[in-house]
C-alpha cells in the first residue's frame, strides 16, 4: 500500500462510541477538558492532512466529489434550481471545485459561505464560474458582494474530524454549528472529508449538532447519526 494510503488510515477510529459519553451534560471542568483534547487533535488531523502528497489529496478529492455528484443526483434530486452550499478549499481540504462547476452548469445554483459578521452565522453568495472573487476572512476567497444572499437547501461541511454519531470536529471557531442553529429551515448538511479523519468520538458538547451524513474518498461512512431525513432535503 502506498505510504500516502497509509497516511490516509493511520488515524481511523471505531464508530458510534460518542453514546458512552452524555452531550448534554454540562460540566465547567469537562468542557475545559474536551476543549484542549480538540485542540490538539486540530493539530494532529492536520499534520496528517498536510503530509498527504499532491497527488494522493487529488485522487481523494476527485474519488470523494464522485461520490458526491452521485448521491447528489439520485437520492437529493439536486437539479436546477436546488440550493447547494460548497466552500472554496483550504489548508489541504478536498477540492471540490471541478464538481461546483459541473453542478453549476447541470442549473444547481452555488453559493459559498462568508463569515460576514464574528461569532455569528454564515451568510451564503452565490457563485458561478468566472464569478469575481475577494478575500474574506483568513483571506478565504468568497463571492464579491452583490447584496445577493441565498438560503441552501443542502450544506457541505468540510471536516478536520469527524465521529460515527455524525459529529463534526471544525476548526474551532463554532460558525457551522451557530448557522445550523439559525437557518429554517435547516438544511441537510453532509459532512466532506477524508476516511482517516474518523474520532471514537468528539465527546459533543451542547453546542455541537450532528451532521446528517458524512462523505469521503471511501464512500458515504456508515454512521450512527441520527438524520432527520435520510431520503434528502424537503
Amino acid at each position: 500500500m502506498p505510504a500516502d494510503e497509509n497516511a490516509l488510515r493511520r488515524y481511523a477510529s471505531p464508530p458510534c462510541s460518542a453514546g458512552e459519553f452524555d452531550p448534554l451534560a454540562v460540566d465547567p471542568q469537562q468542557a475545559i477538558d474536551v476543549a484542549r483534547w480538540r485542540r490538539s487533535e486540530r493539530i494532529r488531523l492536520r499534520r496528517e492532512r498536510d503530509a498527504l502528497s499532491p497527488a494522493a489529496r487529488h485522487a481523494a478529492s476527485a474519488a470523494l466529489a464522485q461520490h458526491l455528484h452521485t448521491l447528489l443526483a439520485k437520492r437529493f434530486d439536486a437539479g436546477a434550481g436546488r440550493i447547494l452550499s460548497v466552500y472554496w478549499p483550504m489548508k489541504g481540504e478536498p477540492d471540490l471545485r471541478a464538481l461546483m462547476a459541473a453542478l453549476h452548469a447541470a442549473g444547481v445554483i452555488i453559493a459559498l459561505p462568508v463569515v460576514a459578521e464574528r461569532a455569528a452565522p454564515l451568510h451564503f453568495r452565490r457563485w458561478s464560474p468566472g464569478a469575481r472573487m475577494m478575500r474574506g476572512v483568513w483571506n478565504i476567497p468568497v463571492p464579491a458582494d452583490t447584496g445577493e444572499t441565498l438560503t441552501p437547501d443542502i450544506v457541505l461541511a468540510p471536516l478536520v474530524g469527524w465521529d460515527g454519531a455524525g459529529y463534526r470536529l471544525g476548526y474551532g471557531g463554532g460558525y457551522f454549528d451557530r448557522t445550523l442553529a439559525a437557518l429554517a429551515p435547516r438544511p441537510f448538511a453532509i459532512g466532506v472529508g477524508f476516511s482517516a479523519a474518523r474520532l471514537a468520538t468528539i465527546f459533543p458538547q451542547p453546542h455541537d449538532i450532528p451532521l446528517d451524513l458524512v462523505v469521503t474518498e471511501a464512500g458515504i461512512a456508515d454512521t450512527c447519526a441520527p438524520s432527520r431525513r435520510h431520503s434528502g432535503p424537503a
